[in-house]
């Protein structure tokens, strides 16, 4: 295949940027393809026409492009609750059943969150972390938001740390209800119905009982009824 001299010519911002448009486009397009693991950068260039020190002119590894792209994808997945909030107005606990669905329906977002700690934060520097570590906290703060507009029982400190229970929750159950297709012949068995998650409900539940948490450690009377836990400390 051709090289694409565009990918040599961009020196204005708006050209690299426009650069970096067109690789995520095609992370995305191969990640309907193949799983995480089966992407390389070789095979993103010959996807794209170009050079492999093309691609790193504008990201430095594999795993930056994967950062990135879980930048792009949780920001789109926002945009979409954000408004879902809005137009619906669920109020009190049905936020985190809407949550919970609407990050279901997202299952780009959800592989490559769930893959965060264990492939997308590995090879890479500390110069490609820090910006993806401080637009991931943006993105933390403006959930927190939008869960204390329909929960306003919880403190601004209680909502962020909730954004941290979020993330752990997804990395955990997002493999659990999305097993390899030789799990997920087994799990068809009859005695094994309790070992199938679905994702949706395990997460509202996981988020509730969170919240829950959080109140009573707040020392809200939702939440009395719950052992007290010491009161999270704003990240």
């Amino acid at each position: 295949m051709a090289q694409d001299p565009g990918f040599q010519r961009a020196r204005r911002p708006e050209q690299r940027e426009q650069r970096r448009r067109v690789i995520l486009d095609a992370t995305e397009e191969l990640l309907s393809e193949v799983p995480i693991d089966e992407i390389s950068l070789r095979e993103l260039s010959r996807r794209l026409g170009t050079s492999k020190t093309n691609v790193i002119r504008y990201f430095e590894t594999r795993e930056g492009v994967l950062l990135a792209l879980l930048n792009r994808s949780r920001e789109a997945w926002l945009d979409v609750l954000e408004e879902r909030l809005s137009v619906g107005a669920p109020g009190g606990e049905d936020v985190l059943r809407v949550l919970a669905e609407s990050l279901a329906e997202q299952p780009l977002l959800c592989q490559l969150w769930s893959r965060l700690p264990t492939v997308l934060e590995r090879n890479v520097s500390a110069e490609t972390v820090l910006p993806y570590k401080l637009t991931d906290l943006e993105h933390r703060r403006r959930l927190a938001r939008l869960i204390r507009s329909q929960l306003p029982a919880l403190g601004e400190d209680e909502a962020l740390h909730l954004t941290r229970f979020a993330v752990v929750g997804l990395v955990g159950l997002w493999p659990f209800s999305n097993p390899a297709p030789s799990t997920a012949e087994v799990l068809s068995d009859p005695r094994l119905v309790d070992a199938h998650i679905d994702f949706a409900t395990a997460y509202a539940d996981f988020l509730r009982v969170s919240v829950a948490g959080l109140l009573a450690g707040a020392g809200d009377p939702l939440g009395a009824m719950l052992p007290p836990t010491e009161k999270p400390r704003a990240s």
